[in-house]
């Protein structure tokens, strides 16, 4: 097993191309050829996660935050993240986060403080624009279903709940070989052919273009493939920031935070004032989430949970929604199972660790 394997089954659930620009998730230390011995999956990478990783036998951690997060201009171990790198490359550890990259994605973070809360007909909060591609192009007829059934299996063809979807349109094809070609139908150099044709659209997310081309090629059985790829202005209900979902009954808030407070391990919850309404609608984003106050909001959600926000920002809320604040770390600490479940899922027999240590920086007195 080597770094690099690890790091292919982590970016086909959360693809790093839809991470934020101001992100840096990746392998942030190591050489993707290495081998693995052993993971570690902690939320963040101290020092103290690094010594872990050495006590347990591991040489490679998966963290959800990265540690290098800004440019780093020197190793003098003046700083925490200097001396963490300093550790892992002594040690010959390698270093690799998915953010919010995995935050992004349907099955990331927020899928799962939705499960613990019982959340069901669960959305996107906040859908992203420009990760749509519509692929079309032109079959002849006999070989359609060959080349649909080829794009399907590389995923493309899906829309919301549904799979293998595609528009199929008969036309009439024609080209001219030219004397260099290899034509499937027709002779090098010979007469201009008409072909009857199929005209097939496909729609595909952007991360998944290049896999979707490579099978269209292989399976088209002209040696030049005809097709079009287009950029959409439609959102992706699949991926995006935040997530809504609703309780199975409405609850009272008391009772709504009680189960919060509960099933997040929160010592404390700040929150604004109750609206004395019950809870039904609940709107989530792990870690930072006040930018999606608004789309709470407008969402029509009772009750916002995230973490991070700051004194003036509650006031915002103006009695439209109860913010519960849980804290960053309360939020996002059950990413760890998500890279367990990715990990487990595709190397059943491999060693995956479960970090021990919590590296909450925040502590409460209460």
């Amino acid at each position: 097993m080597k770094v690099k394997d690890i790091i292919r089954a982590i970016e086909e659930a959360a693809p790093p191309i839809y991470q934020e620009s101001y992100d840096n998730a990746g392998l942030q230390v190591g050489n993707p050829e290495a081998e693995v011995t052993a993971v570690l999956i902690s939320l963040d990478v101290t020092e103290a996660i690094v010594d872990e990783a050495i006590e347990r036998g591991c040489n490679m951690i998966v963290a959800h935050h990265p540690v290098i997060f800004f440019g780093i201009k020197r190793l003098s171990g003046r700083s925490y993240v200097e001396r963490v790198v300093m550790k892992a490359i002594k040690n010959d550890i390698s270093i690799y986060a998915a953010h919010t990259n995995l935050d992004n994605m349907r099955h990331g973070v927020n899928a799962k403080i939705a499960e613990r809360l019982g959340l069901g007909d669960t959305a996107i909060l906040a859908p992203v624009k420009d990760s749509l591609r519509k692929l079309y192009t032109y079959v002849p007829v006999d070989a359609a279903d060959s080349v649909r059934e080829a794009l399907f299996a590389a995923g493309a063809g899906q829309v919301g709940l549904y799979s293998e979807c595609s528009f199929n349109m008969e036309g009439m094809g024609s080209f001219r070989p030219s004397k260099d070609a290899a034509p499937a139908i027709g002779n090098a150099g010979g007469a201009r052919e008409q072909v009857n044709e199929l005209k097939i659209e496909v729609l595909l997310p952007k991360h998944l273009e290049g896999r979707v081309l490579d099978a269209l090629v292989k399976a088209h059985p002209y040696e030049e493939v005809a097709y079009e790829l287009v950029n959409l202005l439609n959102v992706n209900q699949d991926i995006g920031a935040g997530m809504t979902g609703n309780l199975p009954e409405p609850m009272e808030e008391a009772d709504f935070l009680v189960l919060l407070k509960g099933q997040m391990g929160a010592d404390c919850i700040r929150h604004t004032e109750l609206s004395g309404k019950k809870v039904q609608k609940v709107a989530i984003c792990g870690g930072a989430g006040s930018f999606l106050l608004r789309d709470a909001i407008a969402a029509g959600a009772d009750f916002f949970v995230t973490g991070d926000f700051k004194y003036h920002q509650f006031f915002d809320a103006e009695g439209k929604i109860v913010i519960a604040d849980i804290g960053h770390y309360e939020s996002e600490q059950f990413t760890k199972e998500i890279f367990e479940a990715i990990l487990k899922k595709k190397f059943p027999n491999f060693a995956t660790l479960l970090s021990n240590l919590s590296t909450n920086p925040v502590k409460y007195f209460c």
